[in-house]
């Protein structure tokens, strides 16, 4: 079974995916199915309860930014100018490294960045084709369909943003399907297909959702992304119109209820979850009580970016210093940023300065891979965020991570906007003036500033520098070469026994 699965990679992803329910691989299993390795939909999605289920399923893949050891944000940190992989030694993880020195190879590259994605497709393909048969109210089924076709789209993009060369599957697959042979399709369909996605599912959401339902996908983060793809794909017209949709007017409220929150720290307080400033924010939780034999397996649900970003062996000596929990020091901050960041507000909350304090004798801490004393504050926790439920301590912290914030659209529209216009200027002076900053002329240059600053750790810097074409410039000491590391390598997994193209140096 194993090796089938392995030899059907594809299919593990597209079909095997759609795991709304755990099936143990033995041999009774596999006799007891008439397609094996095909999940019966027949017999489910029948009803409201049941799509809901299914649509968890679909929602839960979102937890691949900030879960598991290849979570999103702490791998495309470690490629980045601004970060180190870190970690226990250069050989602590040889996905996350690989990308930090550009070695990375199809073989190093962890299957997950192209696995679980499709397997989100999936469940989303199988929700758009099975809820209009369901026995549900129109409204409740047009939000479910809305939905699945807004996630589809998300994780179509971050797979195309991350491989470029990807098959586009909108059907759920069958045991009879021929999937060694699916092609790669031109990046020019998929990125019609995310559009479209995303155009059709606008109108079946709701503008808002009530406290009980926070994390469910709304109009504004259907259109905040649409925004963001338009942006990616060279639409800067669509991109600027849509963005300035979500926006409103720059410092104020939107039509969605966006508002920048006063305090730029608050942003990363625990327990301070979807603010106003929030548009796509993933919920994590210790009540899950996640385990080492479930971590990053799809069913734990806490951050694990607060215990990979924690200092190694931290020590508080001093009561006027956190009282953080020690972890495993990756993304150490480069001393480019820290230097960088001097003079910015925005410094002390997102780069916690271990070098000094360990200086002054108030911490000290055992140095790991490549440290550099600095480290990413905002998802440090303190001792007493610790779980008292069951489950690994490590493995439960509650710390949520958003997606994308009203800053996020705010300079993503002044950049469509070619970072020219009284717009441009009162959107990039809104993000400054929130943390206290003079306004400085709008410009392209301006405002890549200003999202290095703002958005330190959050797993975007990388995806910048790629778009604005300036990775092979800021990361040529890295090893970055023009024209393959835009893009990474495809899973070796994923080429045995099909007619995959690598892309290109790989």
């Amino acid at each position: 079974m194993k090796n089938r699965i392995y030899k059907i990679s594809i299919a593990a992803s597209l079909f095997l995916g759609t795991g709304f329910i755990n099936i143990a691989c033995n041999n009774s299993n596999l006799e007891d199915v008439e397609n094996k390795g095909a999940f019966d939909t027949n017999n489910f999605f029948r009803n409201e309860q049941e799509c809901f289920f299914a649509l968890t399923g679909a929602y839960d893949v979102m937890r691949k930014y900030a879960g598991g050891f290849e979570n999103m944000v702490t791998f495309f940190n470690a490629g980045s100018d601004d970060f180190y992989a870190g970690g226990g030694s250069s050989t602590d993880g040889a996905g996350i490294q690989g990308l930090s020195s550009y070695t990375l190879n199809s073989t190093t590259l962890p299957a997950s960045y192209w696995r679980d994605y499709y397997q989100g497709i999936s469940r989303a393909n199988v929700l758009i084709q099975k809820v209009p048969l369901a026995t549900i109210d129109d409204a409740t089924k047009n939000r479910f369909i809305a939905e699945s076709k807004a996630l589809r789209a998300l994780y179509y993009f971050d797979l195309i943003r991350m491989f470029g060369n990807i098959p586009l599957i909108l059907e759920p697959f069958k045991a009879s399907d021929d999937f060694y042979n699916v092609p790669q399709a031109p990046k020019s369909a998929v990125y019609s297909q995310i559009e479209a996605d995303l155009v059709s599912a606008i109108p079946g959401l709701p503008a808002t959702v009530p406290a009980g339902q926070k994390g469910r996908l709304t109009q504004g983060a259907a259109k905040a992304l649409l925004g963001k793809v338009y942006l990616y794909n060279n639409k800067k017209s669509e991109a600027a119109a849509i963005l300035a949709d979500v926006n409103g007017t720059p410092g104020g409220t939107s039509q969605y209820g966006y508002k920048l929150v006063d305090s730029y720290a608050s942003l990363w307080v625990t327990n301070n979850k979807f603010t106003t400033e929030s548009i796509i924010e993933i919920n994590h939780t210790n009540l899950g009580n996640s385990s080492w034999e479930i971590w990053g397996q799809g069913g734990d649900e806490g951050n694990s970016i607060s215990i990979m970003t924690s200092i190694r062996s931290y020590n508080r000596k001093s009561t006027d210093a956190p009282d953080w929990v020690s972890g495993w020091a990756f993304n150490p901050v480069t001393e480019d940023l820290f230097n960088f960041m001097q003079g910015d507000p925005r410094l002390a909350p997102s780069i916690f300065n271990a070098k000094s304090l360990k200086q002054q004798n108030k911490i000290d801490y055992s140095e790991a891979n490549m440290d550099s004393g600095y480290f990413l504050n905002k998802y440090l926790v303190t001792k007493d965020e610790t779980t008292d439920l069951p489950g690994a301590p490590e493995l439960n912290y509650r710390k949520n991570y958003i997606l994308i914030r009203l800053a996020d659209t705010y300079l993503m529209e002044a950049e469509a906007l070619n970072g020219s216009g009284a717009r441009a200027q009162a959107l990039l002076d809104a993000v400054r003036t929130r943390v206290g900053l003079a306004s400085v002329p709008v410009s392209l240059q301006a405002i890549k500033n200003e999202r290095r600053r703002e958005f330190i750790g959050e797993g975007h810097r990388w995806f910048d520098l790629v778009r604005w074409g300036d990775a092979p410039t800021v990361l040529a000491s890295r090893g970055f070469k023009a024209g393959k590391n835009e893009v990474l390598p495809i899973p070796l997994p994923e080429m045995t026994g099909t007619i995959l193209k690598q892309n290109l140096g790989y």
